[in-house]
């Protein structure tokens, strides 16, 4: 069992961001089939092809080579700074790697990779190294994840929300609550159970860092060493019912009937939502959420309610009966 002893400043100073970059580097370990979790079916009857493709045309298998079970080079996802984060944020992080500082990840991970291929060692080994591994999964990130990645955000952003809500009326006992059947406050510290050595982590002061995810699921991962704070990564509220259904399909039926824009919101209200936060998880007017809305609530697909000062949407019995129907989920209905 792990344990995070937390102090008063570690109340303080704690805090939930969102990881592209490790959402990242999780999918391309589950491609290559370097971890315990296989991608569902349908996910990897689609991107494997691409993948592929990638590993024989691009400089993949250098960032292939820097990352395994159990541990990856640091450089190639930076701790995020907060709810924000977005690819461009890592990239440009990823970037300013000092030459030395990629020089001692990669000295520390190639011994776990020996079959490592002259190319990819070639590519390790340049003075650009840092700006290869960039391109490489900057072309990942655009070919493997970046059309999914808003409806991902979305489900992890409706994890902040309900979690800062949590902590604002409850404080951190309620807000870790459900964070994960091996997560558990007890005794002033943070227990994280299932690690394969026990371990009393102190935080110092600094806080931790909580990270919903989508790929770690239904795990969790925990960090302790630098550059990250001490962090516990967990899968985001609302996860386990898309990785339950396999794969995500188009649904052209319902966007026919209810308009794309429409479609795309009923099928992102899997958790209640705000007009704001669904404006930015996919990449719509915030005006344009607000009549829509407005509509779908008008035909009964939808209720709301206020939290605090937010006005929550989520889908009634009909609308999900709808969005059933047409075999629909948060990544159905593309732009």
């Amino acid at each position: 069992m792990l344990r995070f002893e937390v102090g008063t400043d570690d109340l303080l100073h704690s805090r939930f961001a969102l990881s592209p970059a490790f959402e990242l580097c999780t999918l391309l370990r589950m491609l290559e089939g370097t971890t315990d979790r296989p991608l569902p079916a349908g996910w990897a009857t689609r991107l494997q092809p691409v993948f592929r493709r990638l590993c024989r045309e691009s400089d993949l298998t250098a960032v292939l080579a820097l990352q395994n079970a159990r541990f990856g080079a640091n450089f190639i996802a930076l701790p995020p700074t907060g709810p924000d984060q977005s690819w461009a944020d890592d990239l440009a992080a990823i970037r300013r790697t000092p030459l030395a500082t990629a020089r001692a990840d990669i000295a520390r991970c190639l011994p776990a990779r020996p079959r490592t291929g002259p190319r990819a060692r070639a590519v390790l080994a340049g003075e650009d190294v840092v700006e290869r591994v960039a391109e490489a999964l900057d072309l990942a990130w655009h070919e493997l994840l970046a059309a999914d990645w808003p409806r991902l955000r979305a489900v992890c952003e409706r994890d902040l929300v309900h979690r800062a809500g949590q902590l604002g009326r409850h404080g951190w006992a309620a807000a870790l609550d459900g964070l994960h059947p091996r997560v558990r406050w007890r005794a002033g510290g943070i227990e994280l159970g299932g690690n394969s050595a026990d371990a009393v982590v102190p935080l110092a002061g600094e806080g931790l860092l909580l990270v919903p995810s989508v790929f770690v699921y239904p795990e969790t991962a925990a960090h302790m060493d630098d550059p990250w704070p001490k962090a516990i990564v967990y899968p985001a509220r609302g996860i386990a019912a898309l990785w339950e259904r396999g794969e995500v399909l188009s649904s052209d039926a319902l966007a026919d009937l209810l308009g794309r824009s429409r479609a795309r919101l009923l099928a992102a209200l899997d958790r209640p939502a705000g007009t704001t936060q669904l404006a930015r998880s996919l990449g719509l007017a915030t005006g344009a959420v607000g009549d829509h809305l407005a509509v779908l609530r008008r035909a009964g697909l939808l209720h709301r309610a206020r939290d605090g000062r937010t006005v929550l949407y989520r889908r009634t019995p009909l609308g999900e009966a709808l969005l059933t129907g047409a075999g629909g989920g948060p990544g159905d209905i593309r732009e």
